[in-house]
Parts: structure tokens; sequence; C-alpha cells
């Protein structure tokens, strides 16, 4: 099987084409980094996982911490070219899509999303995931990051922290 079509990245790929929520595509592609390539990152899906926060940065009106994350998104991209993660995503376009982004950022533009440029396979996988998807408030979708349950993210940092005050 194609890495890209791994289920993870058709649910990144469907987020982010689908109902565009950028923080929802965050979480699915960052397990996704973890379990191929945990530590590594310069690995193409972290470019994959700051194209998404610099959007949902961009949208929440945070043009500075998008234009941070998007620049690493673009130099991920960048250094990657090739790479068997671009093998069903439009390469060339995805990076004029994403410099036409950073632009309109610096002439302070208002957030405009775009699609994933995707090959027929992977859109026809996607679009089938589509359909399952939630539907979601604007709102909901503007402020995921604070509307979440974050108790066990609080747990296990509380967890991590006494595992190391135990070490020393």
């Amino acid at each position: 099987m194609h890495p890209q079509h791994h289920t993870l990245f058709i649910d990144y790929c469907a987020y982010f084409n689908g109902n565009q929520d950028f923080f929802e595509c965050h979480e699915v592609l960052e397990e996704f980094w973890k379990d191929i390539a945990p530590g590594d990152k310069k690995h193409p899906l972290v470019g994959y996982v700051q194209l998404a926060t610099g959007l949902y940065h961009w949208r929440r009106d945070n043009d500075i911490g998008a234009e941070r994350i998007l620049e690493k998104a673009l130099n991920n991209f960048q250094y990657n070219m090739g790479h068997i993660f671009f093998d069903e995503i439009n390469y060339d376009k995805l990076l004029i899509q994403l410099s036409d982004a950073l632009s309109a950022i610096r002439m302070g533009k208002s957030f405009q999303a775009f699609q994933l440029p995707l090959s027929p396979i992977l859109e026809e996988l996607v679009l089938t995931r589509i359909q399952l998807l939630p539907l979601s408030s604007s709102n909901y979708l503007l402020h995921k990051h604070m509307l979440r349950d974050r108790s066990h993210i609080l747990a296990e940092r509380q967890e991590s922290k006494q595992r190391k005050s135990r070490r020393q």
C-alpha cells in the first residue's frame, strides 16, 4: 500500500479538503508521523502538519504565527522534493498554493483556504471519507483548540513531570 493511501493520511486530506478542520488535520497526521518517523523533524509529514497548523493560525487572525509556520512548511516541502509523500499530491501546485498563502498573509489579506491538489486515486479515497465527516460549525473550527477535552493531555503532562522528578 502506498503510504499516502494510509487511513490517517486520507483522514488528513479529508479534513483539509472537506470541512477544513485544520486542527484535526494536525491531530491525525501527527499520529501517523509518530508511527512511521518519530523524531524526524525533517520528514514531509511534519511539513503537512505545519501546513494545517499555519492555516489554522491564519483563520484565527494570528498572521505572525501563520506566516512563521507556513514558511517552515514551505522549507520542509522544498527540502523533501521528490519524496514518496508527494507522489499522490501535485507538488508544484502545492508549493504555488503555499507561496500564494504566504503572500496573502504578508499583504494583510483575510484567510483564504485552498484544496490539496490530489491525484485522481487519492481524491477518490478522500471523497469517500469526506462523506463521513461530522458537520462542524465555523465557530467550533475556529476555536477547536480551546473547546476540546484536554484532560488526557494534562494528565499525561503531569505523569511525565512526576517521572522526571523521580529520576532526579
